[in-house]
């Protein structure tokens, strides 16, 4: 099974963006745990981070015939982009939400996910441990 992790706008300055909400843990520290979980999980991963939606949407489109599945954070472009629920529709591969804040208790623009549109799954508010829930999730489905 091999997965692809999709990070959004501003992941990659986690432990400094908004401790209080993300927590104090890096980037560098979420790479390595979703990795150490593809490892002892038996699953292959590719994580890819980008600020840019473009770069998402080629990253999505990318994937079909090469991913078994997608695990994607599309951060703040969760509720605006189009485009990225668009490719993920396109792509047809199964998806997983993760978001490492509990969106629905934060501001109401932030309830509305365009990018869960297309996904199967949701894990909010559980930190790095939402993306082990995804990566076990695409497993468990069998891919």
């Amino acid at each position: 099974m091999k997965a692809l992790v999709i990070n959004g706008p501003n992941i990659n300055m986690l432990g400094i963006r908004e401790p209080d909400v993300y927590g104090r843990k890096t980037y560098a520290d979420l790479l390595a745990f979703i990795e150490r979980t593809a490892a002892e999980e038996g699953m292959e991963v590719e994580c890819f981070q980008s600020n840019h939606e473009g770069a998402i949407v080629d990253k999505i489109q990318e994937a079909l015939g090469v991913f078994d599945g997608i695990v994607i954070n599309p951060a703040a472009y969760t509720h605006t982009s189009i485009a990225i629920l668009d490719a993920l529709k396109a792509a047809a591969l199964p998806a997983v939400e993760v978001h490492i804040s509990d969106v629905d208790s934060r501001e109401a623009f932030r309830h509305v996910s365009y990018a869960g549109m297309a996904c199967e799954k949701r894990f909010s508010g559980l930190g790095f441990e939402g993306y082990r829930q995804a990566l076990l999730y695409l497993k468990e489905r069998g891919l």
